[in-house]
């Protein structure tokens, strides 16, 4: 529901909060402070494991790079993440441990297209196609491995031409 305000000539909608859920403040993470591994936080870690009491935020590999994300953690904390430029995300670290919780990053497993090509000619074909799309690569015993950032078929999409006149095939299955 909104109503009008009125304030000399200006008129402005005003929502009506009636009805709006209260959202709780969202939890702010500043700072890194170490890896799960470490000698120094696995002990409480550990500790807080056993009460339930460690939160974790699933990311993909490409918000691991950013400094600052709104995410929500496995429990449903709402969180943002601001980090100075100096720090970056990682998996395993810890943005938040104290008595009652912790908060663990955690990364989500990368998904791979692998592409065979037919012979030489054709992977330094596919090569430089992956490489004019801006693809992240990683060449592996006889194909090139593609990191999916996006849509499965997006990708397979782009790379159709090669596909259809035999030049590269799935090596994933």
């Amino acid at each position: 529901m909104t109503g009008i305000a009125r304030t000399g000539k200006h008129k402005a909608r005003v929502a009506c909060l009636a009805g709006w859920r209260h959202r709780p403040p969202m939890l702010m993470l500043t700072t890194i402070h170490g890896l799960m591994t470490d000698d120094a936080l696995h002990e409480r870690l550990h500790d807080l494991s056993h009460r339930d009491a460690v939160e974790t935020i699933r990311l993909e590999r490409h918000d691991m790079q950013r400094h600052r994300l709104r995410v929500e953690t496995d429990k449903g904390t709402a969180c943002a993440i601001a980090l100075p430029r100096d720090l970056a995300l990682e998996d395993g670290a810890v943005l938040a441990i104290d008595e009652a919780r912790a908060i663990v990053v955690r990364a989500i497993e990368e998904r791979w297209l692998e592409l065979v090509p037919r012979d030489a000619q054709a992977a330094l074909e596919l090569g430089y196609h992956a490489g004019n799309l801006h693809w992240r690569v990683q060449f592996r015993e006889g194909c090139l491995a593609v990191a999916l950032e996006g849509p499965e078929q997006a990708y397979l999409d782009r790379v159709a031409m090669f596909f259809a006149d035999g030049r590269a095939r799935r090596g994933d299955g």
